[in-house]
């Protein structure tokens, strides 16, 4: 009995001395060397509210500094915007996940219809062939903060309208937007939607 619980206690006590201690600092210190001290890359935008005064009719003009987090998926819904990939829990970084439902559910293929019919009412240009899978289909931690260069592109029309701004110059911006992968073989080109509509919103 003692040859077994003895070796058990010590080993449990080097377990939690190594994990909760050591290999916690160690991970600790690769995050220091990470961009924001392992944070994740945090994002402002200004944009300028106007308040009127009941007193007057003259107008406040006042900045407003927005935070955001790039590696985080945004809800992004509006017709003037790029839409982000659907999320299956609404965007709650607290709770990450899919929705654990396979491609043949009946719940979750009439989820994808819904959202298919919802874009081309949006997008009536847009053929249902047209529309890539990640603009109607959640990932898997439900926080995707990209979308695929199709994606994109098949926003342009519906925007370039509502904005009365050139489709070449949406171009130009989904361009200079588009990563590429990484050491140029690894993952496929994508986009990040905030940072997209962050320099939509810079056009004149």
């Amino acid at each position: 009995m003692k040859q077994n619980i003895l070796p058990a206690i010590r080993l449990t006590f080097i377990c939690l001395i190594f994990f909760s201690g050591f290999y916690t600092l160690v991970i600790f210190g690769i995050a220091q060397a990470a961009p924001n001290g392992g944070k994740g890359e945090i994002i402002t935008s200004e944009k300028s509210q106007v308040k009127s005064k009941q007193s007057g009719k003259t107008s406040d003009f006042s900045q407003k500094t927005s935070y955001y987090y790039s590696n985080i998926g945004q809800k992004f819904n509006k017709d003037d915007y790029f839409w982000s990939r659907p999320s299956a829990v609404n965007y709650n970084a607290a709770g990450a996940g899919g929705s654990n439902k396979g491609p043949s559910n009946p719940d979750y293929l009439k989820t994808v219809q819904e959202r298919i019919d919802n874009f081309i009412k949006h997008n009536p240009d847009v053929k249902k062939s047209e529309i890539p899978s990640d603009l109607v289909t959640a990932s898997g931690s439900g926080l995707d903060p990209n979308i695929s260069v199709q994606a994109a592109k098949v926003q342009v029309k519906r925007i370039a309208k509502i904005r009365n701004i050139g489709e070449n110059e949406i171009r130009q911006i989904i361009a200079s937007n588009t990563e590429k992968p990484i050491f140029g073989i690894l993952g496929t080109e994508k986009i990040n939607v905030l940072k997209l509509n962050i320099a939509l919103d810079g056009l004149k």
